[in-house]
């Protein structure tokens, strides 16, 4: 199975355009409130990128950095620049008319593509809401990005017939990509999340066995087994790479796996229980409680007055 494809499908992880920013002379913003993680894609010039905690990166055209929830953090035309904060309410104006955000008063030298993603509240998995740095993937390290970067860039200078539904899908596919670019690079390195975990070998081969077959009895010891190590090897690499146990993790799998069947389906709780791996439907909502706070039922009724779902049968 394509477990990345999985984990986003499941985590709803969605994208959508920010805002386009043309920038030149002394510039810098502040963009700590923005929703999602943000992706920035420089599609011209130099952009230096300033997260708290973290040293200036400088970030070329061609090149994208993610940046995960929470972050505070802003980009600027030079390593050190005061930065303002941003402008949203011409920000909201100039996105709404489909026009780039204009910031200072030289001619224009720089392009970003601000691009947000969004995960499913309810799932617990944190694929893009833990990274433990900003993420940075440069032109030559990945020419297909840079492709589909330019095929953005053509759909928003040009904007037609359908252009709002291919920006949706491109965006979607840049996040694709991006990971993929990512995960190539210098696999000794570690993120100390999720997307990181997928560089230690042994940690990844558990996690697509727990993907593949969530339905599965898994323990640490078959666990261990299935991926050819030692228990305690996998243990201990299970806490370096995503600070769990193993039968943590396959518990807030089979949980997130429950509570979108729960929310977006009128699958009985029984069919759910077994799909994700309990032997009861008892011994699931004791799990389930544990890790939502409510039984499934209540879960499912609150999930649905939230949303005005009414399932997809």
């Amino acid at each position: 199975m394509d477990m990345l494809a999985e984990v986003l499908r499941v985590s709803g992880a969605r994208g959508a355009l920010g805002i386009v920013l043309k920038a030149g002379g002394t510039w810098g913003v502040w963009l700590d409130s923005y929703p999602g993680a943000a992706l920035h894609v420089v599609a011209r010039g130099t952009v230096w990128l300033h997260a708290t905690g973290e040293e200036p990166l400088q970030v070329r055209a061609g090149d994208a950095v993610l940046v995960s929830p929470g972050t505070a953090h802003g980009i600027a035309g030079a390593a050190g620049v005061t930065m303002g904060s941003c402008d949203r309410e011409a920000a909201a104006r100039a996105f709404g008319d489909g026009r780039a955000l204009r910031l200072g008063s030289a001619p224009v030298e720089t392009e970003v593509i601000v691009l947000h993603y969004e995960q499913d509240p309810e799932v617990s998995t944190p694929v893009l809401t833990s990274l433990a740095r900003p993420m940075h993937v440069t032109a030559d390290q990945n020419a297909q990005f840079g492709r589909t970067v330019e095929l953005l860039t053509a759909e928003l200078a040009q904007p037609r017939i359908g252009t709002a539904a291919a920006v949706n899908s491109i965006v979607d596919l840049l996040l694709v990509q991006f990971v993929r670019a990512w995960l190539a690079r210098h696999p000794e390195e570690r993120s100390g999340s999720w997307l990181g975990a997928m560089r230690d070998p042994v940690v990844r081969d558990a996690l697509a066995h727990v993907h593949a077959r969530p339905e599965h009895p898994w323990t640490t010891e078959t666990l261990a087994a299935a991926a050819s190590v030692s228990r305690a090897t996998l243990s201990r690499r299970f806490r370096a790479a995503l600070g769990q146990t193993p039968g943590a993790y396959v518990t807030q799998w089979r949980v997130d796996l429950a509570s979108v069947r729960l929310r977006d389906t009128d699958e009985p709780v029984e069919s759910i229980s077994g799909a994700v791996g309990y032997a009861s439907p008892h011994a699931f909502s004791r799990a389930f409680r544990r890790a939502r706070g409510m039984p499934p039922g209540a879960y499912r009724s609150r999930s649905r007055r939230t949303d005005g779902s009414s399932g997809n049968g």
